[in-house]
């Protein structure tokens, strides 16, 4: 059987939608909200998936599209799934390689029926439908699975977001379909989400929110996408404030992309449970750091001689063992080690944000604190 009640809520804000609660699943329990670390290929970049659970991860991220190219569908069967194959026991999820039609418009061509990828790698054709993203992520094996969707830019027409929504509607539907019509292959049970389309036009997430909803119970969750890719702030909280109201309370809701600690902090205000984004590590490697009173470039001149921690109090392995000098002279020098302990400072500090706001939430004090931490953090009057 697959799992379609997925979410407990514990405790509601009083000021806001924020809400915190627990998600059951074979491979563990995962408190709310959550930020997932981005594992695209199987793994997040430069840690290993014990460093990854240490920093406080409940759940990750991996991308259908990247390892269906590498290392192929044969080698995740073979292995017994993604999770055996890169050694990560807690819950995964699979995105279904709906925003590669976004990110590699220049190498498909979309129809109907799927999309036509030419790969990245070789040029090599490669079709995916529906039925196909599902049956992929049957044989990953993950316990969130993604419908096919189409993400259009942010700067769409309504035309395009319009037609971006039929078709993802009509995907959403046949994934369900295969989804109810194929069991799990490795004993533990799948979720399927589906994701809201329609751009930045509330009439249009309306209808999105309203066709999804219509395909029934056998949706264990909503995921809002086409946010993210190019839209200003304004609407994109708009459009969140809209998928609060619209979106059952009592099924996750995640925000597909996003993105800096002050839009999750944000979010989380207006009701949502799950998030992931490439800024934590990504940002790492360029030598950016997360800290509670904004970003710190540590390829800046003046950290090289900076005896202090990046952030004091932090408990990453970077704050705890070693200077910002230290630091900025592995950066500069390319030293692997460099982008491993900045990596593991960033996705602490994102980690702990987390589960900041939900003890925040738990005490009845998230105003309060979210108010706090976005006035420190963006420098001004949140």
């Amino acid at each position: 059987m697959d799992s379609h009640d997925l979410l407990t809520i514990e405790v509601e804000d009083a000021h806001s939608a924020a809400r915190q609660g627990h998600i059951k699943l074979s491979r563990g329990t995962v408190a709310t909200p959550f930020f997932m670390p981005i594992g695209t290929y199987g793994a997040v970049k430069t840690l290993a998936p014990w460093e990854v659970r240490e920093l406080g991860a409940q759940m990750i991220l991996s991308n259908t599209y990247h390892l269906y190219l590498r290392p192929g569908m044969d080698l995740m069967a073979q292995f017994g799934g993604v999770h055996k194959f890169m050694g990560w026991d807690g819950p995964l999820l699979t995105d279904s390689g709906g925003f590669q039609i976004f990110s590699l418009a220049s190498l498909r061509k979309l129809d109907d029926d799927g999309v036509t990828f030419r790969s990245h790698l070789n040029g090599s054709l490669h079709r995916f439908t529906p039925e196909k993203a599902i049956d992929m992520q049957r044989v990953l094996g993950s316990d969130f699975v993604m419908a096919l969707d189409e993400c259009p830019p942010g700067d769409s027409s309504a035309a395009v977001w319009q037609a971006a929504l039929e078709r993802t509607t009509n995907w959403a539907r046949r994934c369900l379909e295969r989804f109810d019509a194929t069991e799990p292959r490795y004993g533990h049970p799948q979720s399927l989400f589906c994701i809201v389309q329609g751009g930045t036009d509330p009439k249009l997430r309306r209808q999105s929110a309203e066709e999804l909803l219509a395909l029934g119970s056998g949706v264990s969750g909503y995921a809002i996408g086409g946010l993210a890719v190019g839209e200003p702030k304004e609407a994109l909280f708009a459009t969140l404030e809209l998928m609060n109201a619209l979106l059952p309370g009592d099924k996750p809701r995640y925000l597909m992309g996003v993105g800096t600690p002050a839009d999750l902090v944000r979010a989380v205000a207006l009701g949502m449970d799950m998030f992931d984004c490439v800024l934590p590590t990504r940002n790492a490697r360029n030598g950016q750091l997360f800290t509670p009173t904004g970003t710190l470039n540590i390829r800046n001149a003046r950290y090289r001689t900076d005896l202090e921690p990046v952030q004091a109090g932090c408990d990453c392995p970077l704050c705890l063992r070693f200077s910002r000098a230290y630091l900025r002279h592995l950066i500069m020098i390319r030293e692997v080690l460099g982008l491993r302990l900045a990596t593991a400072h960033n996705l602490r500090f994102y980690l702990r944000l987390m589960a900041d706001m939900r003890a925040a939430i738990q005490a009845g004090q998230f105003r309060d604190w979210s108010q706090d931490f976005l006035r420190q953090y963006e420098g001004e009057q949140a």
